[in-house]
């Protein structure tokens, strides 16, 4: 994931608000564009879509914080979501995430140092009968132990990953 400048980030922010100024209900989908290029939202991206779009920053900053698909944070390349939903945890949910946070050296909710992973938790992916289960982008591995953890998160290290 390529680094831009303040500068840079700006001026990409500027040319996504320019496609929805006369769209009416932008501030979302203006939103979802910055975050899709960017990663995450920075602080500066926040003020200038608040500014452009005439809303003020606290409502700007009040979806980003109310919907959890928005990040405030850069994130990996991969996000990691560790089921708790009941099931998963009276399986071993929570060794499991205890594992991912050891391997990764991470805590839920930051990002590698290297920007490869995301670390988040999950309420229910729908698959209780394969439990623990954790989800890599839109892969999902099943009946998870806390020992292959690493082999799991292997393949998406390396160029050739999904």
């Amino acid at each position: 994931m390529e680094v831009l400048t303040q500068k840079e980030m700006i001026d990409q922010t500027n040319a996504i608000i320019d496609s929805f100024l006369d769209t009416r209900g932008a501030l979302i989908p203006v939103l979802q564009n910055a975050q899709n290029l960017f990663g995450y939202l920075d602080q500066e991206v926040l003020k200038q879509i608040s500014r452009r779009l005439q809303i003020p920053y606290s409502e700007v900053a009040g979806v980003v914080g109310f919907y959890s698909y928005f990040s405030t944070v850069p994130r990996g390349e991969h996000i990691v979501r560790v089921c708790l939903g009941t099931a998963c945890y009276v399986r071993g949910g929570k060794e499991v995430l205890s594992a991912l946070q050891d391997v990764l050296g991470i805590d839920v909710g930051e990002t590698t140092e290297d920007r490869v992973f995301s670390l988040e938790i999950g309420r229910c992916f729908g698959a209780c009968g394969l439990s623990p289960v954790v989800m890599i982008d839109e892969d999902v591995h099943q009946r998870v132990k806390p020992a292959t953890v690493r082999d799991i998160l292997f393949p998406y290290r390396t160029k050739e990953a999904v």
